[in-house]
């Protein structure tokens, strides 16, 4: 659901980069009054490597010809709490968008916004947390897994919709526009809850501690106690290795849910915009993506096909060092206020 800079009008792009920053920034805070050790910065380094390389792989939706990549907001928050997910998922989007031209740079703002705050800062709280409050039990797990993607997903299509109506994208109208996004974006959201539920029934299985420190805090650290969450990092660590470099083969060539929409509202998958803001971010990222569209540019088919793999491992290490990079600078910060 990464959206596309001409699906934004400049002014729209400014505001939802300051709203992205303003979280980014608390995000920050809430996270340094929170996190006290370094050992979980390993954690939030491999799941944002493995939700990198998970979004490059689109599951088909069966009978719409269209597809879906997870989004992982909801699988950040509920590993390391909804403060550090978003300061993971923020990681995730800016490699995206600098490196591999997915997504546009005036429209980051709005990607961080539609898939990491709805997600980690709302959908999180809001739905995850209240079900698991009940007590952790395997099928509540699950159903809290699957109805809080679903519900931020949803409200993340619906955030592009509101957002494409507020830039004046007349060929994208709210009638018809929302009627195709929702839908197809439940059916996705579905999906993604499951395989969420799966790997979250994997680790509370092998280190409960994780989820349950999580939800209790929303921070990430390290119960007293707590055993060494080795056997989790190298599962996460290896799971974001092979789906980047093998899985991503065998990701759907159909469009996505935000494409498919797009394309059935406005006739053409991708809308044409031309100002010099546009230009000016078009540059930067023809300057910066060194792997546009995950590959290497080529046109044979094994060319294509070593440079996803290549694009899948390489997107995993630049994620995890990124997001150590943003932990340790959180514990920075804090180091020094204490200091």
């Amino acid at each position: 659901m990464h959206m596309a800079d001409a699906l934004l009008h400049p002014a729209v792009g400014g505001v939802m980069w300051a709203a992205g920053a303003a979280a980014i920034g608390v995000s920050a805070k809430k996270s340094a009054a929170g996190d006290t050790s370094g050992s979980r910065l390993p954690l939030m380094a491999v799941s944002g490597a493995f939700v990198f390389a998970a979004q490059m792989i689109n599951f088909t939706i069966p009978g719409t010809g269209s597809s879906g990549h997870i989004g992982g907001g909801i699988l950040l928050a509920a590993l390391l709490g909804p403060f550090p997910a978003l300061l993971a998922i923020a990681s995730v989007l800016l490699i995206q968008c600098l490196f591999f031209a997915d997504g546009g740079l005036i429209a980051y703002g709005a990607n961080l916004f539609n898939m990491g705050v709805i997600p980690c800062l709302l959908a999180y709280p809001l739905v995850f947390k209240p079900i698991m409050s009940k007590g952790w039990t395997a099928w509540r797990l699950r159903a809290a897994s699957v109805a809080a993607v679903a519900a931020g997903l949803l409200a993340g299509a619906f955030g592009v919709v509101l957002e494409t109506q507020v830039s004046g994208i007349t060929r994208l109208p709210f009638g018809a526009f929302v009627l195709l996004m929702m839908p197809i974006h439940l059916a996705i959201g579905i999906v993604e809850g499951i395989i969420t539920a799966a790997v979250l029934s994997y680790v509370y299985a092998a280190r409960p501690e994780i989820l349950e420190r999580a939800a209790a805090v929303g921070s990430t650290v390290t119960p007293a106690g707590a055993r060494s969450l080795r056997p989790v990092l190298l599962t996460l660590a290896a799971a974001a290795l092979v789906t980047g470099a093998l899985l991503s083969q065998f990701a759907s060539s159909f469009p996505d849910g935000l494409e498919w929409s797009i394309e059935r509202t406005a006739g053409s998958a991708e809308l044409e915009a031309d100002a010099p803001a546009f230009r000016r971010a078009q540059s930067v990222q023809d300057a910066t993506a060194f792997m546009p569209d995950y590959g290497f540019g080529e046109n044979s088919e094994r060319s294509e096909a070593l440079g996803t793999a290549s694009a899948g491992v390489v997107g995993a290490v630049i994620t995890a060092a990124l997001a150590v990079g943003a932990g340790a600078a959180v514990r920075a910060v804090k180091r020094k206020r204490a200091a």
